[in-house]
């Protein structure tokens, strides 16, 4: 419980329209995609400055109250659970662009921006903001600082890392830093990129410089229909091993072909293995690496091969791979969407020992993933009321102890969270966990921002010298729990 004397103080600070304290609202903010792990937090504070959120850390600093800085509530991993006892920052109301710099191809937005928001907002001027996850119409670019958020077409301009500039961030003591800056590097250490991706335990962003990039000349989409997913996944390596860059290149199995296709109606053609490819850039060279890429699908198999004809069609086509996770309710009352990176090479044998393990525990896996860069978005099918919730995260997790042992990672965009927490030791040795501890001590010394998050077992700083100090539990003996 938080003491009524603090309470008060922050609806001083925010207004009486900016604290919620009612137990039955509360729970709105209880998890957030990952419905799996569920908190009630003590106070949601919903500042409508960045002032307002740095008055609100200062008091969680001084009083030692923990936070949790929330966008939409879309993250996948649990990074947004709320403490027990602590606070929900939610940051919805700093929806503000502040400024469009069309010359420089920067723009600065709020946290609680929408990250499609920032494309529409530029697109009379030719450009685009190019991270781009398939809940863009909802997720913010705040949640997208914090996961380092990918999307379809990470391929080829890369993540939410490599399109931040810079950040306006109040530290977890409530002063404010300036990491980054306006221009595409910044003397000293990548402060942004240590930021980006730290899934808010280094602090809370309230202002962040985004590049804009140019709008291609001409972008074609071509969908290439094949027999099991071994062969598209060789298709795939053949494309890149060819030298071609496409914007994006995406595979369906049979299950979530089926799902966007009835969600959707996409045209989508009847196939075991689908591949959405994209080129963009000058109307000649997309004409020809298109080409290419065609006899290249045919060459591995592909028994329908073709290209959208109009942007109507192409936005038909992505809604129907963008609406994947969603659509999969029509295939089972329950699904775990996990998240990890296997190189490219390695698709078709993983996805065939993805299918035995699914073999294994009797519950269906769906495929639908960024194939291009490996990162693959198995879908775990189950049903609650028979019972069958461990025995699918267990098979969720064997897909991720797969994915590491495979030379990949346990996450590609969804950021570890509490879901992961445990599998950050079978990437990292302990002197490399707690390097990243340093690194968080440095920020975050009291432990108060989003704690208990990332790290595979609960852990504080030493006073001075910001070195590993066992967290109290991991002393009683439990930190196996961890």
């Amino acid at each position: 419980m938080i003491d009524q004397r603090v309470l008060r103080e922050l609806r001083e600070i925010l207004g009486a329209d900016g604290l919620i304290t009612e137990r039955d609202q509360l729970r709105t903010y209880d998890a957030d995609g990952l419905t799996n792990f569920r908190v009630v937090p003590a106070a949601v504070a919903l500042p409508r400055t960045g002032e307002q959120v740095q008055r609100v850390i200062q008091l969680c600093h001084r009083e030692r109250i923990p936070f949790v800085a929330r966008g939409s509530g879309t993250g996948l991993s649990g990074g947004a659970l709320p403490v027990e006892g602590g606070i929900v920052i939610a940051l919805s109301r700093l929806n503000r662009i502040l400024d469009i710099d069309i010359p420089n191809q920067r723009v600065v937005v709020e946290p609680g921006v929408i990250n499609l928001h920032v494309t529409q907002a530029v697109a009379a001027h030719g450009y685009f903001y190019a991270p781009d996850p398939s809940s863009q119409s909802v997720c913010t670019i705040g949640g997208n600082v914090a996961e380092n958020a990918g999307g379809a077409h990470c391929l080829k301009y890369g993540f939410t890392a490599n399109h931040v500039l810079g950040l306006k961030v109040v530290l977890p003591d409530g002063s404010i830093a300036e990491l980054g800056g306006p221009t595409l590097d910044t003397p000293g250490y990548d402060l942004p990129g240590i930021f980006v991706g730290s899934e808010g335990t280094l602090g809370v962003a309230i202002e962040i410089t985004l590049r804009i990039v140019k709008r291609p000349e001409t972008i074609q989409t071509l969908l290439a229909a094949f027999n099991s997913t071994d062969e598209a996944g060789a298709a795939v390596s053949a494309i890149i091993a060819a030298g071609i860059l496409p914007a994006a290149i995406e595979m369906m199995d049979r299950l979530s072909r089926d799902a966007a296709e009835a969600a959707v109606h996409a045209g989508y053609p009847e196939s075991d293995g689908l591949l959405l490819v994209e080129l963009d850039g000058p109307a000649a060279e997309v004409e020809l690496l298109m080409s290419r890429v065609r006899a290249i699908c045919e060459s591995c198999g592909a028994w329908e091969v073709r290209v959208a004809q109009s942007e109507a069609e192409r936005a038909v086509v992505w809604k129907g791979r963008k609406a994947a996770f969603a659509a999969m309710g029509r295939m089972s009352p329950d699904y775990i969407v996990q998240d990890g990176v296997i190189p490219r090479t390695a698709l078709p044998r993983v996805l065939r020992e993805i299918q035995q393990l699914s073999a294994r525990a009797g519950l269906r896996v769906a495929n639908v993933f960024h194939a291009g860069d490996g990162n693959l978005h198995p879908l775990v099918l189950y049903d609650r009321s028979k019972g069958e919730e461990r025995r699918a995260e267990e098979l969720a997790f064997d897909i991720l102890r797969l994915c590491v042992e495979a030379g990949g990672s346990i996450t590609g965009e969804h950021g570890v969270g509490r879901e992961k927490q445990k599998f950050m030791s079978v990437m990292f040795a302990e002197p490399d966990l707690e390097t990243m501890q340093l690194v968080r001590c440095a920020f975050d010394p009291q432990h108060l921002a989003n704690p208990d998050k990332v790290f595979p077992r609960p852990r504080l700083c030493a006073e001075k010298t910001g070195r590993y100090e066992p967290h109290p539990l991991e002393r009683a003996g439990v930190a196996e729990l961890f």
